[in-house]
């Protein structure tokens, strides 16, 4: 136990520690880790099930607590889950002596073994292996590494490369600065306006954009907009910049930890890339973060490489309004992976996850089943399933009523706003 925790912190890891399921494995010392327990959780193991790997992304993302609601539905509906508590975060954040990781033991590689050595203390010669962001990384890494010990996977939100940020970039700006879908022409138009007329800056703007375009819609973004053209929406701006900063620069125990397992964003997967001084630039978002880790070295796969000699099944699951891991990332995954089958969802976001838990386990389902070439054609039915909560049910919420007390605060100056 560390007394050290504040009262909030505490309170959250006795609950983590009550959960059903908590098992743990003892990691061995190595030249670069001490000694320390790895959590995972397995709330009903099945006998002769195959078992469904779930890994969140970040990194920094906790498994225990966040997503006790997902594992319960899924046990619910017949899917013998493990969830890793990744190293370096929540109740695999400490060694023996109850002290931090070092910074030598946070690497992509001993992440990935890590889900071997949970395997192989359940007795699992194989698994499907379900990734969102980050995990996706790590789930195609896993491939790489122990490639025999794969059923089949599920890419939530793919990440393919280091450099995918060129391509995060170019999909944003033809979309909602060039407006080449007429879908966004509109949105595109009065983006353009706010930066070129009124010199709005693009390192706030863009993430407050890519936030709403995400997790709200069309609509609700352009309220945002039109309420910047006139009043700027000080309050709403805020929140969003809040809401776009906190993950990189606060830690929140046992739920977001980036503090010791940001190194494997910037040093390995390249996050913090030199911005281009343009609106839809990642690098924008991160600035605040990138100087408490070291900078990019090198990757530690070769994806791209070795993703041809996948031999087991994969859905793609892609939302058509992901603006962090885009359609053509998703799209250039699939086209590499033999086995793969697309699966574009319309109007979801960032990390089925997170956003659509409901239809990450029906894919998840589909793939353990072997009727993963089914799925493209259900993208529609499966996106129609109820969302569970998550930030695509409570955000169009939060900012609605900050959108209304902005305006009633603007009226309370006499000047006129847009109706919301």
């Amino acid at each position: 136990m560390d007394s050290s925790l504040p009262p909030r912190a505490e309170r959250f890891r006795r609950r983590a520690e009550r959960l059903p399921g908590l098992r743990r494995v003892r990691r061995p010392a190595t030249t670069t880790s001490p000694e320390f327990d790895l959590a995972y959780l397995r709330p009903r193991p099945r006998t002769g099930a195959v078992p469904v790997v779930v890994i969140p992304g970040g990194p920094g993302l906790a498994s225990a607590l966040v997503y006790e609601r997902f594992r319960r539905r899924a046990v619910t509906e017949g899917l013998d889950v493990i969830m890793i508590e990744h190293r370096g975060v929540g109740l695999s954040r400490h060694d023996c002596a109850g002290q931090d990781l070092p910074p030598a033991a946070i690497t992509a590689n001993a992440a990935v073994d890590d889900i071997a050595a949970v395997l192989d203390a359940e007795g699992a010669d194989t698994a499907l292996i379900v990734g969102s962001s980050y995990g996706t990384y790590l789930a195609q890494g896993f491939g790489a590494r122990h490639p025999a010990r794969v059923a089949g996977m599920v890419l939530d939100s793919t990440v393919l490369t280091a450099w995918d940020h060129v391509v995060v970039r170019e999909h944003a700006r033809r979309l909602l600065w060039h407006g080449q879908e007429p879908s966004a022409a509109g949105l595109a138009g009065k983006i353009r306006v706010l930066v070129e007329r009124d010199g709005h800056p693009v390192a706030s703007l863009g993430p407050a954009v890519r936030i709403l375009y995400e997790f709200t819609s069309d609509q609700l973004l352009e309220r945002y907009l039109d309420h910047l053209i006139v009043d700027r929406a000080p309050g709403t701006g805020r929140l969003l910049e809040t809401l776009g900063s906190k993950e990189l620069t606060v830690d929140i125990p046992f739920v977001m930890e980036t503090s010791l397992v940001g190194r494997i964003a910037f040093r390995e997967l390249n996050f913090g890339p030199a911005p281009d001084g343009m609106i839809f630039d990642p690098a924008l978002e991160v600035i605040a973060a990138a100087d408490r880790f070291p900078p990019f070295e090198g990757e530690p796969f070769d994806l791209p490489a070795a993703m041809p000699g996948f031999d087991w099944p994969v859905a793609v699951v892609s939302g058509d309004r992901d603006l962090r891991t885009p359609r053509p990332v998703a799209t250039r995954a699939a086209g590499l992976l033999p086995e793969a089958v697309l699966v574009p969802v319309p109007g979801m976001g960032h990390s089925a996850l997170d956003t659509h838990p409901a239809l990450l386990r029906a894919v998840a389902t589909s793939v353990r089943d072997a009727r993963s070439r089914e799925l493209a054609a259900r993208a529609g039915e499966l996106a129609r399933l109820p969302r569970e909560g998550g930030s695509s049910v409570w955000m169009p919420r939060i900012v609605r009523a900050s959108l209304v007390t902005d305006r009633w605060r603007t009226a309370a100056r006499g000047r006129r706003v847009p109706r919301t």
